[in-house]
């Protein structure tokens, strides 16, 4: 079989979105389909403005924390603990498993492993790079229905 690899600029996302497919059939294929069901939650100051937030989605059971950021003058408030234990309380309203998410040990991992958070995966040290680590925290109760 003669193939070519090539690297190709994909602004449109439109290749991305071929190589997803790809994976999402074959998922589907297997009888568990990749069907993400995104969260978004929002932190306003009492201005208005944006103070923080936390973005990811459902999938294969878990919530995936994509995104979780603070602004500068909040951190510490308190914020992001309660977008986390927000988080976990409609995860567990759904009946999903737990949660995962990844950071990198110049964020905050001293701060999900006060929630309870395991660490579960670890990219080495290398070249100078920080070392990114994935955590999870599985619910023993997660009983409920699935949406």
């Amino acid at each position: 079989m003669a193939f070519e690899i090539r690297e190709i600029d994909d602004t449109s996302g439109e290749f991305f979105a071929a190589v997803d497919a790809i994976l999402d059939d074959a998922a589907a294929g297997l009888g568990l389909p990749f069907e993400p069901d995104k969260l978004h939650l929002r932190v306003d100051d009492a201005e208005g403005r944006l103070a923080g937030g936390l973005s990811g989605y459902f999938v294969q059971g878990w919530l995936f924390v994509k995104l979780l950021a603070i602004v500068d003058e909040q951190r510490g408030s308190g914020i992001g603990r309660a977008l986390m234990l927000r988080a976990e309380e409609i995860t567990r309203q759904k009946g999903y498993a737990g949660i995962y998410l990844d950071t990198f040990t110049f964020q905050a991992p001293r701060f999900y492993e006060s929630l309870g958070y395991v660490e579960c995966g670890r990219l080495p040290a290398a070249r100078g790079h920080a070392q990114r680590i994935w955590f999870a925290k599985a619910f023993d109760d997660a009983g409920g229905s699935r949406n």
